[in-house]
């Protein structure tokens, strides 16, 4: 062999190694994009199935009033940043029945809800008659329309962690503990 035959084999060769490289880096490249796409995915499914999940929670515990659901809804050692903070799935469960023994006419409406994975929000519209015990207020017979947001942490598809923002003096006065 010549001196020119081995450049250019050794010319294809570096040709061959340049496409090789190429291809590997553009496999690289799509191999990302997949993990990317499927990691999302994940994160989409996750948020869904916790969406659908807490919104049933609230439409069977408020508006038909089977409180039993949150038993299994909350993780043991939730907490329910409020004041006092609510510690224990048995303590948040029994916070909720509050708003069941003291309001008939029940209607909780999730206005709109966001999730990221297992963070979520939700706008809330709160109605009611305020007929019976409601956290040691005997009745009044008020109607009460609220709205709030409350901030979400979920853990292995049940509650960990909830904390509710709502106008509390508008609620007060709407009972008829407070003078407008």
């Amino acid at each position: 062999m010549t001196q020119n035959t081995y450049l250019e084999l050794g010319h294809l060769l570096l040709i061959s190694k340049n496409k090789i490289l190429k291809k590997l880096l553009l496999l690289c490249v799509i191999a990302g994009l997949v993990s990317c796409n499927s990691k999302n995915d994940k994160n989409a499914e996750l948020s869904k199935k916790n969406v659908d999940f807490y919104s049933n929670i609230w439409e069977v515990a408020v508006n038909e009033g089977r409180v039993n659901i949150l038993d299994s809804a909350y993780v043991d050692d939730a907490v329910l940043h409020t004041v006092p903070e609510i510690k224990g799935k048995a303590n948040a469960k029994a916070y909720y029945e509050n708003y069941v023994v003291g309001f008939s006419e029940r209607q909780f409406t999730i206005k709109e809800i966001f999730a990221d994975g297992d963070k979520l929000v939700k706008y809330w519209q709160f109605k009611g008659k305020h007929t019976g015990t409601f956290f040691g207020i005997p009745a009044t017979g008020k109607s009460v329309d609220v709205i709030g947001c409350t901030i979400v942490k979920m853990k292995d598809g049940k509650i960990a962690e909830e904390q509710d923002f709502m106008d509390n003096l508008e609620f007060m006065q709407q009972i008829g503990l407070i003078p407008r």
